[in-house]
């Protein structure tokens, strides 16, 4: 195979995460609605096909105690618990467990053969269930098999059928390393953003403890971060720990080093995609290299593994597979059959991480409150276990099925719904005509609607401009958003709809989400006539305000951007892996669902409306901000100018006139990487000629809608 551009050039600027978002490969085709699919499901015969399954030992991949449910179990946590906060990726969604690099991590081991034992499923309901939804559903199922009772499930995970390349798993080169830069400033329990997990390859954190040492207090602050970043409080992580740990075992029968075979995507050909294989028979199954099960009734759902990791000591140990592992001081303690030939017994084991848990004072209260009360651990994991599989789907609107909760969660970012007559195009001519004679400018209603839609993910469907919670905290006082100006553009906005409202004598109304982007719309329709253009920016209202108590804070602060290349805000320090302004602008492109195209036009254009974080003016190539000209792109590739570095971070640059000397404007990397690199500065290319300039402002407008757009899943 040839070498990549990537490869010959490995610092270039990775734009190709962005044609994703432009490219369809979904093998179904364009017009194919996995959501009406999904509703013709009999979803009880799909229920009773998987647990037919579960309990049907094979002999080519035989079940620990005859039952799958614990390896279901793991599967659907392991597809689930790639989710990170930070920025919203991974996660169950597409089922991206069957794909690299999850498909082929360590500790995803054997599970492409659980995949395989649900392959008749998906066969027989084809198109109508996703993978993403079939690896979860199984997950609840097998709980339900072993006697827990579940929150509830949603399906609606459309499948990927190509890797997200967007993802930021680490710096290493391993799989199974850990290394320093990893952790901000080297310290164990202080992950870089946007990682999640402390080990290449693993979804949590190593199971033996930090850097494969059995350190219980290292573990405990890596439990409680990694944890953190999937949104999960001490009680959530107590609960799913001590929920998943009580099903189950792990298989270490000897060293996988030398006697396990390369992951799927190594291995040969013949074994058409499973990995892993080794030359112990069934009986001594090799995985993670810890072997032993938690507890005597590895597929019952009762309080074993908590009594056990209480009410025992426990040493480490170097288990059979040469990983650590904890033994129970003493010999009283029940055992447990065995996984294959339930006429011998073993020993139940704990990991580091268990016990750390048990060392870990407030872990350890929540740990002796569910033991003290089974009914209040049943309802702890049972919630947790729900988020887990549904954190990443976005509001509760897009949930299908019919075991979806009536219960709206917090963690689901609840917005009211539309309870009045929605402003129809006379009414919404009369707004725009209002809000364009406020003492508002174009800059400030285009900004404005900006920072309300751009908090939009699609990784995980949150954020965007309906709830209005740009005028709640935390986003009315992060600093991209200007919190002095925003109160006075908001306190301008909140009167013109008092207004319009009050003087309505029927149902009809406007919420102030609606305004918000209604404003910026309008201004985008002012400037462009100014240019010489009669546009007409599409609105759909609909919108809702949300409360202040229906917002919460805490799970709202990793919505902040710590750059925005859209108004120019460059942020300042960074406890993250990125390592210019300019990958965090494709970051947040491709979080915006953009292609290379429809972020160069919003770059473009956002500057000639002179949009820029504080009205620096930075990147703002145009004597006549304000009017949605394509200036920014004619004066960027003129080669009548020259651009000096101002700045020891070579972030801030003068633009100066080649004959004069004299300084024309300012800029930043993330104007002047449209002129540097190839590709955009060829995209740039078809916006700055005398005859590009009407096709920049209709693409301009169609990638500023498909922003202000993004949420309204009320419209699919």
């Amino acid at each position: 195979m040839p070498w990549s551009n990537d490869e010959w050039w490995p610092d270039q600027l990775r734009l190709d995460i962005l044609d994703d978002n432009s490219a369809d490969t979904n093998p179904y085709g364009e017009d194919f609605d996995y959501a009406e699919e999904f509703e013709k499901l009999d979803f009880e015969e799909v229920k009773s096909d998987i647990e037919d399954v579960m309990t049907d030992s094979q002999d080519w991949w035989p079940a620990d105690y005859g039952h799958y449910g614990p390896f279901f179990l793991r599967m659907a946590w392991h597809s689930a618990g790639t989710y990170r906060t930070a920025d919203g990726r991974a996660g169950g969604a597409g089922g991206r467990q069957r794909l690299p690099p999850e498909s082929s991590w360590p500790d995803n081991v054997s599970l492409d053969k659980a995949r395989r034992l649900l392959q008749p499923v998906k066969k027989k309901h084809g198109k109508k269930l996703s993978w993403g939804d079939l690896i979860l559903l199984a997950g609840n199922v097998a709980l339900e098999s072993m006697g827990f009772e579940t929150f509830g499930f949603a399906g609606g995970r459309k499948d990927a059928f190509i890797s997200n390349e967007a993802v930021e798993w680490g710096p290493e080169t391993e799989w199974g390393e850990t290394s320093p830069e990893r952790f901000e400033d080297g310290e164990v329990g202080n992950l870089k953003n946007p990682l999640g997990n402390t080990v290449m390859g693993l979804i949590y954190v190593d199971p033996e403890g930090p850097y494969g040492e059995p350190d219980v207090d290292g573990s405990a602050k890596n439990i409680r971060e990694e944890f953190h970043k999937m949104a999960m409080n001490d009680e959530e992580t107590v609960a799913l720990i001590a929920g998943g740990h009580t099903f189950g075992k792990v298989h270490g029968a000897d060293d996988p080093d030398e006697h396990q075979g390369p992951e799927p995507e190594a291995a040969p050909i013949e074994e058409q995609g499973l990995g892993w294989s080794h030359d112990f028979d069934k009986a001594g199954m090799i995985s993670s290299g810890i072997e032993g099960p938690w507890n005597g009734t590895p597929t019952v759902w009762n309080m074993d593994y908590l009594d056990n990791l209480l009410d025992y000591d426990w040493t480490s140990v170097k288990g059979p597979g040469g990983a650590w592992q904890w033994r129970p001081v003493g010999d009283d303690i029940a055992d447990a059959p065995g996984g294959q030939d339930q006429s011998e017994t073993e020993e139940p084991m704990m990991l580091t991480t268990d016990v750390a848990l048990k060392h870990d004072d407030d872990f350890r209260e929540i740990l002796e409150r569910f033991q003290d009360n089974p009914e209040e651990f049943q309802e702890s994991f049972s919630r947790a276990w729900y988020k887990l599989l549904h954190r990443d789907m976005g509001p509760p609107t897009r949930f299908l099925g019919p075991e979806v909760p009536d219960e709206t969660l917090i963690w689901q970012d609840p917005v009211p719904d539309v309870d009045h007559e929605l402003v129809g195009d006379e009414e919404i001519g009369e707004l725009k005509e209002t809000l364009l004679a406020t003492d508002l400018s174009r800059s400030q209603l285009v900004k404005t609607a900006w920072a309300s839609a751009s908090t939009y993910r699609d990784s995980d469907k949150r954020g965007g401009a309906n709830g209005a919670h740009l005028r709640l905290e935390p986003q009315r006082s992060w600093e991209v958003n200007e919190p002095d100006e925003l109160e006075s553009v908001l306190e301008t906005l909140e009167s013109v709809q008092t207004e319009f409202n009050d003087s309505r004598s029927d149902e009809v109304r406007v919420s102030l989400a609606d305004l918000i982007v209604l404003g910026g719309n309008a201004a985008i329709e002012e400037a462009a006539s100014d240019a010489g253009y009669d546009v007409d920016v599409p609105f759909e209202p609909g919108r809702t305000d949300a409360t202040q108590a229906q917002t919460d804070v805490e799970s709202f602060e990793v919505l902040e951007p710590r750059a925005d290349a859209f108004r120019n805000y460059l942020g300042g320090e960074y406890d993250d892996l990125y390592d210019s302004p300019e990958e965090r602008m494709v970051d947040t492109a491709e979080l915006l669902n953009l292609s290379v195209p429809e972020m160069t036009v919003l770059v473009g254009g956002m500057r000639a409306l002179g949009v820029t974080y504080q009205d620096t003016g930075r990147g703002v190539f145009t004597d006549q901000p304000g009017t949605l000209s394509n200036d920014f792109f004619v004066n960027l590739l003129d080669m009548d100018y020259e651009w000096e570095p101002v700045d020891e971070d070579n972030e801030l640059f003068e633009v100066r006139d080649r004959d004069t000397g004299e300084v024309e404007w300012e800029a930043t990397r993330l104007d002047l990487i449209f002129g540097s690199n190839a590709r955009l500065r060829a995209t740039a290319d078809a916006y700055f000629a005398d005859d590009d300039e009407e096709q920049f402002v209709e693409d301009f407008v169609d990638a500023w809608s498909h922003v202000m757009q993004l949420d309204r899943f009320d419209l699919e």
